[in-house]
């Protein structure tokens, strides 16, 4: 398994350095005045997106409530499947009789069906696509199910219900429990109290994300609230789970797989782990908080160089069932959150519901994103990210449009300006971050934040350090929403937090 140290060497010589030492030459900085305001849309609404490339180089996004949308750009979505109901062309038997993957979960309150959270992985041994989703009617009952196409657009056919969650000793049999577990295997002491399902130590069944490891094997990651975020191998030959034996130490349970983290129904939910072989780590990415508006949804990340743990984040903590889970807004690294920027005239709240895919080489999260001011009306993001130094994932601060990294690096001098500092903090509110206004000048910064700077030389890695803590990036040149051209910072700190720091500059 590669190290950080290796990735990072391998990186330089590979792209950073390949402009022979020289570094990139900024164009100068744009006057306040001339910083146009702006947004844009993503022209589609798709919640818990996920976005895997075709092979013609489009990307199909998934969403929950059986949305579709195709996009070439990952800015522009047109949507092409909405609605959970029999002419919906994702799937072409799940709203069907005998409706098996509502036989235990049934309607939800609003006497329909809840069909949430897909996820995508090609199972290259059947060379099939496997769509793995959840239907569920109560923050408890729920399952996960699969269904498979040949096409990457479907339609797919579901092929069967792989967990369930929320179960009670009336209902057990209506579920593959006994299929799994045997006839022996009590439940009302180790899943059921005298008040139903344990809610508080065992998961609620949804959100399935899937990756391969280093070794080529198929697992898949889900969870929301309840007893945290649990993780399954699956079998490539069935696309089932391969359930372990019980291991209580280790937090191993025969059904419902190994918790990671979370639990006693804390407010962490939809997970995805990205393997990356450059830094070999496991990256899992969270998302914290209520998903309303206003309810503090936000994305953070753990890591490990094991695909079943033990994940931690920057400051070196985990977050397990025995771990300081009354504080949890203090561990995991909080990558995005509520934010505006000096040229944005959009409040962007509750980022979440997140995946991530890697294309040509580059890293991407995609999202939905919800804005002050509008309800609760929410679009796909697709933002880049890149590792710093230290192999943590930042994400850049606009929504991508097509830059890349450059390939001489920068200077020093490079920041030198007004830089906008916007620190994404550990809250889990409605507050919304802003920038404040510094002066970057000769390694040194004033102005809103007071501390000093340092970049690496003909490479894209800059250091920020500012109230004692220092936070390692990655600097890159991208267009804004508002249409500017930007020199941008991401970097992450020890204290688990994540800061941007923009500057703008003429069009070079």
């Amino acid at each position: 398994m590669k190290t950080v140290s290796v990735y990072m060497a391998a990186l330089a010589a590979a792209v950073l350095l390949s402009g022979c030492g020289s570094t990139a030459s900024v164009p100068a900085e744009l006057p306040e005045e001339e910083i146009k305001k702006g947004a844009f849309s993503a022209g589609s609404s798709l919640h818990d997106p996920f976005i895997i490339e075709a092979d013609d180089g489009s990307f199909y996004c998934y969403g929950s409530h059986m949305t579709a949308a195709v996009t070439r750009d990952l800015k522009n979505f047109t949507m092409w499947a909405d609605g959970v109901d029999a002419d919906n062309k994702i799937y072409d038997n799940l709203l069907t009789e005998p409706f098996d993957a509502f036989s235990f979960v049934g309607k939800n309150s609003d006497n329909g069906y809840s069909v949430w959270a897909p996820s995508i992985i090609y199972n290259e041994k059947r060379k099939e696509y496997v769509m793995y989703f959840c239907t569920t009617s109560s923050y408890i009952m729920s399952d996960l199910c699969y269904a498979v196409s040949r096409d990457i657009g479907g339609p797919y056919n579901y092929r069967g219900t792989v967990l369930c969650s929320g179960f009670t000793k009336p209902n057990v049999s209506k579920t593959n429990y006994y299929d799994i577990m045997g006839k022996d295997k009590s439940v009302r002491d180790r899943y059921i109290t005298a008040v139903g399902y344990n809610n508080q130590y065992w998961p609620n069944a949804i959100d399935p994300a899937m990756f391969y490891d280093a070794e080529g094997r198929m697992w898949m990651v889900y969870g929301s609230w309840s007893g945290g975020i649990f993780l399954l191998e699956l079998d490539p030959d069935t696309n089932e789970p391969v359930h372990p034996e019980t291991d209580d130490e280790e937090g191993v349970d025969a059904y419902f797989g190994k918790r990671l983290v979370g639990g006693f129904h804390h407010a962490i939910e939809g997970p995805y782990i990205q393997y990356d072989s450059r830094s070999g780590y496991y990256y899992l990415f969270l998302s914290y908080g209520n998903l309303q508006r206003e309810g503090g949804y936000q994305i953070r990340v753990f890591r490990s160089d094991k695909p079943d743990g033990v994940y931690e984040d920057a400051s070196g903590h985990t977050l397990g069932i025995n771990d300081d889970l009354d504080h949890f807004e203090n561990y995991g690294t909080k990558l995005m959150g509520n934010y505006t920027l000096p040229s944005l005239t959009q409040e962007y709240m509750a980022p979440g519901g997140q995946s991530v895919f890697e294309s040509d080489g580059r890293l991407y999260i995609v999202y939905h994103q919800r804005f002050a001011g509008i309800g609760e009306y929410h679009e796909p993001r697709v933002h880049q990210m890149a590792l710093n130094e230290k192999g943590w994932p930042c994400i850049f601060p606009f929504a991508t449009d097509g830059e890349v990294l450059s390939e001489k690096g920068y200077g020093k001098k490079d920041l030198d300006g007004t830089v906008y500092i916007l620190d994404h903090g550990l809250g889990i509110d409605a507050e919304v971050n802003k920038a404040v206004k510094c002066t970057f000048s000769g390694g040194e910064i004033s102005g809103g934040l007071t501390g000093s700077y340092n970049i690496d030389e003909g490479t894209c890695f800059a250091d920020i350090t500012t109230d004692g803590v220092t936070y390692h990036g990655v600097l890159v040149e991208m267009t804004d929403e508002a249409g500017n051209r930007t020199l941008c910072f991401t970097g992450i700190g020890d204290n688990n937090h994540s800061i941007w720091g923009i500057k703008y500059i003429r069009e070079s």
